[in-house]
């Protein structure tokens, strides 16, 4: 094995990947070194690699522990100590410190310890002793500190060293523990679509409040989200949430001004809205047939701005004072930097539209810890101030959204969306640059549905910044987007075992491996702290055994009725889906069940010119005809197939009783969920994303067809989310 090869096997690159059609695809000598390279690891010339293959490998000797491990609950302690050679005489001192509890340690003999492993490192020799039976095998689940340090004859301290050793559940909390009757139904909801009597042109977090009332005296269980992630206020244009600015932290864009506590009394504030020209411009947000995300920045922020103002002189012993500096507080340090990344963004973005990628800014401001990034802080403190505080806002109105849903009769809350990675311009890549990978996107292999692949622009998660880290990062994450969640989505959750890179060169794409064990424990150590159900949307290519590993931890599969398929194409009976999955009929990257079954997608792949040829374009057509046949004589099996579509071939229009039909037939399956999503509960056809386009499809801007008011009497949603109803006895 080459130089090269040992390295990017040492650094987790794959060898070679099947792809959908079993291909075996082997991974370029130009991609390895291209791939190491996006790590922060040299590897341009053999010299290069030779080193750094010598690093690598030296690393794990250089340090007496390792940054982190991750036990089982209940399985011990099994860890190494690296020492030079030689040091039997000495004496070793170790202190474990659990979290929250009171240290405890001990001193042994470093001849006791039995050597495990020798090596030699630049002419040194060093051994690994194990450390095992030293170390308390009661250890409660959480994140602990083992701190050792070598005692030599005379007193002479040796080397030292400390590990962060977290303790985790095998499984993470299940349906069965948050609700008696072991399953509940939900309704999905991009919240952005919402309309109402009072809303700014898009759906916010006082949209949201109402909505989710109006699901729990529907009597559903959970209200699903999309990612509710950071996006870039000072350029409200760039609008995906799963492209963010930052996972850990919310769009302030789904703030309601009015909600916000510093609104009452704000005559002025009144004044200001109640003016004839800010009143245009609200009606004209409001009516828009699309959200037009620049004209709601356009009316919110600058009254946000004045509520900051209003906040910043309350007493300093009034509660929101007291609040927000709790929450700061909790938050950390990474809040600060968001604030911060947040302000120099618009700082710059507004001089030069060129700058809105950090790596275009000067250079000192590109490192968060410079000097000059510092006295910019000082010198704005107001403005980053703002951007702090419009995160503690938009939390706590996130949290009255998922209190006011709950006292509704919501048995569960809202599930929230862990989109697959950040945006290589956004403050998480900024504030942390050792944590996401520069130099290379996240992506998908080719398969049926994109033959050439996708390259998603965001950047991955460092695997090596993972593990120094002690996976800090990764725990945050987790923390962030469960707060006021009963549930958890995680986007791709492929991306816990392996993520398909591609280089920013135009190499070809290969896999990264990531401890997965180490983060599967992690996610259930999160879910039981958290008390959240966690779903795996794992659709595409699956790796082999990956499906058991998530079933074993507890995690939800995610079941779509397009795809769950027989082997002859049909679609699969209810009872032969997975009692530990969340069923649905669509998602946000598919047709709602009325666009499938009318062919609306097919019409704008047609429109917008996305097939290759009229073949390919025909042939779409056809199998959907097959797939409407085929859906049909599943419903007849079931009992399930409305009157209203009588068995002879023919025109078959589409009916909100068929869309009734496919629910009870979701319905029907051992499914801890079932969700609806809101625009197949209005028999709406449009989807709210088309993979493959940016500006040629209204991607993320589609508002619901009915507005929050009319939602509860509307007709057509009763008898839609009708045989949900029966899931959970009320």
């Amino acid at each position: 094995m080459s130089d090269l090869d040992r390295l990017a096997d040492l650094l987790g690159l794959e060898p070679h990947y099947h792809d959908i059609w079993g291909n075996r695809r082997e991974t370029s000598a130009v991609t390895k070194r291209a791939l190491i390279a996006a790590m922060g690891v040299p590897a341009v010339t053999d010299e290069q690699v030779a080193d750094s293959l010598h690093a690598v490998e030296g690393r794990s000797w250089s340090r007496p522990l390792p940054p982190v491990l991750v036990a089982g609950e209940g399985q011990g302690i099994d860890l190494g100590v690296a020492l030079p050679a030689g040091l039997d005489d000495a004496t070793l001192v170790w202190e474990v410190t659990p979290e929250g509890g009171t240290s405890q340690g001990g001193r042994t003999a470093v001849r006791d310890l039995s050597v495990t492993d020798r090596a030699t490192v630049d002419g040194a020799f060093y051994e690994r002793r194990a450390l095992g039976g030293l170390l308390p095998v009661s250890l409660p689940i959480g994140y602990h500190r083992l701190d050792l340090h070598v005692e030599a004859a005379g007193g002479v301290v040796g080397p030292s060293g400390s590990t962060t050793l977290i303790v985790a559940p095998e499984r993470c909390v299940t349906v069965e523990e948050m609700v008696p009757a072991g399953r509940s139904w939900g309704i999905g909801l991009q919240v952005y679509s919402l309309r109402s009597e009072h809303d700014w042109g898009m759906g916010d977090f006082g949209d949201l409040a109402g909505f989710a009332e109006v699901a729990g005296r529907l009597g559903a269980g959970l209200v699903g989200l999309n990612p509710l992630h950071a996006l870039f206020p000072a350029d409200p244009n760039h609008i995906g949430p799963y492209s963010p600015s930052s996972r850990q932290f919310l769009n302030i864009l789904y703030i309601d001004p009015a909600s916000v506590p510093e609104f009452a009394g704000a005559d002025d504030l009144r004044a200001r809205i109640d003016a004839p020209v800010f009143q245009a411009a609200l009606v004209a947000a409001r009516q828009a047939e699309l959200v037009d995300y620049p004209a709601v920045a356009a009316l919110k922020l600058p009254l946000l701005e004045a509520l900051h103002i209003r906040f910043r002189s309350l007493p300093d012993d009034h509660p929101r004072k007291a609040a927000y500096a709790a929450f700061r507080q909790e938050m950390g340090t990474a809040l600060d930097r968001h604030a911060l990344f947040d302000a120099l963004h618009e700082h710059f973005f507004r001089q030069d539209s060129s700058q809105w990628m950090w790596r275009n800014w000067p250079a000192t401001f590109q490192n968060p810890q410079s000097a000059e990034v510092a006295a910019f802080a000082a010198g704005h403190a107001d403005r980053v101030d703002f951007f702090a505080w419009a995160q503690f806002e938009a939390d706590r109105q996130l949290g009255d959204a998922a209190a006011r849903g709950r006292s509704a009769g919501l048995a569960m809350g809202f599930y929230r969306d862990l989109a697959v990675a950040a945006h290589p311009g956004g403050g998480s890549a900024w504030a942390d640059p050792s944590m996401l990978v520069q130099g290379a996107n996240v992506g998908a292999p080719p398969d049926q549905f994109n033959m050439n692949g996708q390259n998603w622009g965001l950047a991955p998660l460092s695997p090596l910044g993972l593990r120094e880290s002690a996976y800090r990062p990764f725990v945050e994450l987790l923390r962030a987007n469960m707060r006021h969640a009963a549930a958890l989505r995680i986007d791709h959750v492929m991306a816990l075992q392996h993520l398909f890179w591609i280089p920013e060169d135009g190499s070809p794409g290969a896999y990264v491996a990531y401890p997965f064990r180490d983060l599967l424990r992690i996610v259930a150590l999160e879910s039981r702290r958290n008390r959240c159900v966690v779903i795996g949307e794992d659709l595409g290519t699956v790796p082999e055994g990956f499906r058991p590993a998530l079933e074993q931890a507890g995690i939800l599969s995610y079941r779509v009725l397009y795809f769950e398929r027989t082997a002859d194409g049909g679609f699969k009976s209810p009872g032969e889906y997975p009692a530990g999955s969340m069923a649905t009929v669509s998602t946000h990257d598919l047709p709602p069940f009325k666009g499938f079954w009318t062919g609306r997608d097919l019409d704008w792949r047609q429109r917008l010119g996305l097939y290759p040829d009229d073949a390919s374009r025909d042939k779409d057509r056809w199998d959907r005809g097959v797939d409407r046949w085929r859906l049909l004589q599943a419903l007849s099996r079931e009992g399930l197939r409305p009157d209203s579509y009588p068995t002879e071939d023919g025109d078959q229009p589409f009916r909100v009783e068929l869309s009734a039909a496919v629910h009870a037939y979701l319905a029907r399956t051992p499914s801890r969920i079932v969700m609806v999503q809101s625009e197949d509960a209005l028999a709406d056809e449009e989807q709210p994303n088309l993979p493959g386009t940016v500006d040629q499809h209204p991607n993320w801007r589609r508002r619901l067809s009915r507005k929050l008011e009319e939602l509860e009497a509307d007709e057509d949603l009763r008898r839609i989310v009708a045989p949900m109803t029966g899931i959970v006895p009320r």
